[in-house]
């Protein structure tokens, strides 16, 4: 990603709020590589509630910085599921962070496991993938 202008304060700093929307951002493209992503959740008659999120700043970003945002998948357990991050820019480790989700039947919004497709693509693609530094 890059910091755009409308992300900065006066300093041209990136503000705290927008590391959550760069969350977002990677959470849905993490999403998106399995069988429809997160609208293809939505049309099977599930959402997925943020109900917690963290983030823990050590270094500013900055106007037009070109950033990495990692992210993955941890701790899936029947209804709930949860998203690490890290933000880098050119290998420096700027800020951490995580959110819990909970799916829920998008008529009843009573919870509901996450669909077992789901489920087992995450587990399989968090199996192969390389030790995360986030």
């Amino acid at each position: 990603m890059r910091v755009r202008f409308a992300e900065t304060d006066a300093q041209g700093v990136a503000h705290h709020a927008v590391y959550l929307v760069w969350f977002e951002v990677a959470r849905v493209e993490y999403l998106a590589r399995f069988d429809g992503g997160y609208p293809g959740l939505r049309s099977r008659g599930v959402e997925a509630l943020t109900i917690e999120a963290n983030a823990r700043y050590g270094h500013p970003a900055y106007f037009d910085d070109r950033l990495e945002i990692g992210v993955r998948c941890t701790d899936l357990r029947g209804a709930r599921f949860r998203f690490e991050y890290g933000v880098t820019r050119a290998g420096e480790q700027l800020a951490q962070g995580w959110t819990l989700h909970a799916c829920v039947d998008a008529a009843t919004l009573r919870p509901t496991r996450v669909p077992a497709y789901l489920a087992e693509a995450i587990a399989a693609a968090e199996a192969t993938a390389p030790a995360s530094s986030s």
